[in-house]
């Protein structure tokens, strides 16, 4: 298999969870949902698990309701074969609702499945949480 300019799967990876982060921290639906596989599934916590063409709109009505300014922390990021791989992150930072101007901390621990069946390595499946 070959990556992209020559880089190991593990920074491929990275390179893609940090346009992922970008996504977030600037309300880019049509970004986020670029980091996905065709099939990518996004199962978010208080939300509806949502897949494939129904990334768009669950992205865009997240991105409708609040505005992130987070960072991902990599706790672990395993490279299980050719085509799949998983991480094991942190994100913290920052939730406004744009309804009210509200501002919390936010956080999640989060877990990403990867693929790079059709390419360059893609979000294939993606669940967060709260921490404790």
């Amino acid at each position: 298999m070959e990556y992209s300019l020559g880089m190991s799967p593990e920074v491929e990876i990275q390179e893609l969870l940090s346009t992922y982060e970008r996504a977030l921290n600037t309300d880019d639906t049509a970004l986020a949902v670029s980091c996905y596989a065709k099939d990518g599934v996004f199962m978010p916590t208080t939300l509806p698990t949502a897949a494939g063409r129904d990334l768009t709109e669950a992205y865009a009505q997240t991105f409708e309701a609040i505005h992130l300014d987070v960072e991902f922390t990599v706790d672990e990021l395993v490279v299980a074969s050719d085509t799949v791989a998983y991480a094991l992150t942190r994100s913290a930072g920052e939730q406004t609702v744009h309804a009210t101007g509200q501002r919390s901390a936010e956080s999640n621990r989060e877990m990403f499945v990867f693929t790079a069946d059709d390419g360059p390595w893609k979000i294939a499946r993606y669940i967060f949480n709260k921490p404790n």
